[in-house]
């Protein structure tokens, strides 16, 4: 997935206006952020809303694209929740995209449920 996209965004993006691409990766961890042991996580969010913020993202002064991936359901230790890539012109615009996006999507858009 992550290097299917970076091909189709080289491909498809203007030379001149692309120079970084970053990509986050969250992992279902064995313990919750207080350090309890968990068994599973379970994941949803809302489809609506994280198209309509992607897309407002996107129009951003350079900023070439943004892509989300978000695994759904019953998650084991292990497994992806999530892969988000921000791809643009420089450091100083992607890395703050990248950090709001993210921060966005795990506040607003995401529900997580740990199971113990």
């Amino acid at each position: 997935m992550i290097g299917d996209w970076i091909k189709e965004i080289k491909e498809n993006s203007d030379p001149e206006e692309l120079g970084m691409i970053l990509v986050h990766n969250g992992i279902v961890r064995g313990t919750s952020k207080d350090g309890k042991v968990i068994k599973s996580m379970r994941l949803s969010y809302n489809k609506e809303m994280l198209s309509e913020y992607v897309d407002s993202v996107k129009k951003r002064e350079g900023i070439s694209d943004v892509r989300v991936w978000i695994n759904e359901g019953e998650l084991k230790i292990g497994d992806d929740i999530m892969v988000l890539l921000v791809a643009g012109r420089f450091r100083t615009d992607v890395l703050p995209v990248l950090q709001e996006v993210l921060t966005k999507i795990k506040k607003e858009i995401v529900r997580e449920e740990e199971i113990f």
